[in-house]
């Protein structure tokens, strides 16, 4: 249910939807919730990774589903302002401008809008680019908090290799500690470069194929909440995954521990 609502948000808060828009919509919304409850509700893990390592996934979820209600709410108050959009829209502009310095995020992602571009559009992207790599840069602190302080991801529970890490094959490639922390470190260097790559392969691609129009109030939602969650939940899962090298380690090195201790040598 929360999955099909996430889908459907933007279409919900903003006024003046296109008539054949609700069939899309409603399609999309059930998919994605039929995924989702197809996958936790199986005793087998398939694709979704940290699936019984809570509360990784519950926080990307969370950051998401913040950064397009709150894009939302800006665009709303274009048409029909409040007082919510009100300061949504002043946040995004005061977090916007103070990023928008050169060769930062936003400024490329300004730079990536067409010559002729509006100056309300401009303002409008700025403002929207603000308050996702908020809520992306708040979701990772407090990820980061969750594996300092709480011990994430086995303060309460046994961490199972299998079941969050379906996609991952120990049996292949080598160690599998020096492979858990090669993709952590994959993941973690792409994360920080995503947010500067992604506008200049648009800005590029637009002398090949028509651009894309940030005018458009869903496709400036969906555009920077891609761009900015994207980039954080690689850097997440690079995080949970030197993480998981950790404990494999730690576990090893008490493994060896107590064979010393019995007069055995490890095999």
């Amino acid at each position: 249910m929360l999955v099909g609502l996430l889908i459907a948000t933007p279409y919900l808060m903003m006024p003046g939807n296109v008539a054949d828009a609700p069939q899309m919509v409603v399609l999309a919304a059930l998919l994605a919730g039929l995924l989702t409850f197809i996958e936790y509700s199986s005793h087998f893990p398939s694709i979704v990774e940290f699936r019984d390592a809570p509360p990784f996934n519950r926080l990307r979820f969370l950051m998401l589903f913040t950064t397009i209600f709150l894009l939302s709410a800006v665009s709303r108050g274009t048409s029909e302002p409040s007082v919510l959009t009100g300061a949504m829209t002043s946040l995004g502009t005061i977090i916007g401008n103070a990023i928008d310095f050169p060769f930062s995020p936003v400024r490329l992602v300004v730079l990536m809008l067409p010559e002729n571009a509006s100056a309300a559009l401009v303002a409008s992207v700025r403002t929207a680019a603000g308050i996702s790599y908020l809520v992306s840069l708040t979701a990772m602190v407090c990820f980061v908090f969750l594996i300092r302080v709480l011990g994430w991801p086995t303060r309460n529970r046994v961490f199972n290799v299998w079941v969050n890490l379906p996609l991952f094959d120990p049996t292949t490639g080598g160690d599998v500690l020096d492979r858990l922390q090669r993709d952590a470190r994959i993941n973690i260097a792409l994360g920080f470069l995503l947010p500067f790559l992604i506008p200049a392969v648009v800005k590029a691609a637009s002398f090949l194929v028509d651009p894309i129009t940030l005018a458009n109030p869903h496709t400036l939602i969906w555009t920077m909440t891609a761009w900015a969650f994207l980039p954080a939940s690689m850097i997440m899962r690079g995080l949970a995954l030197h993480r998981v090298a950790d404990l494999i380690e730690e576990k090893r090195r008490r493994t060896y521990a107590e064979a010393e201790e019995d007069g055995l040598q490890p095999a």
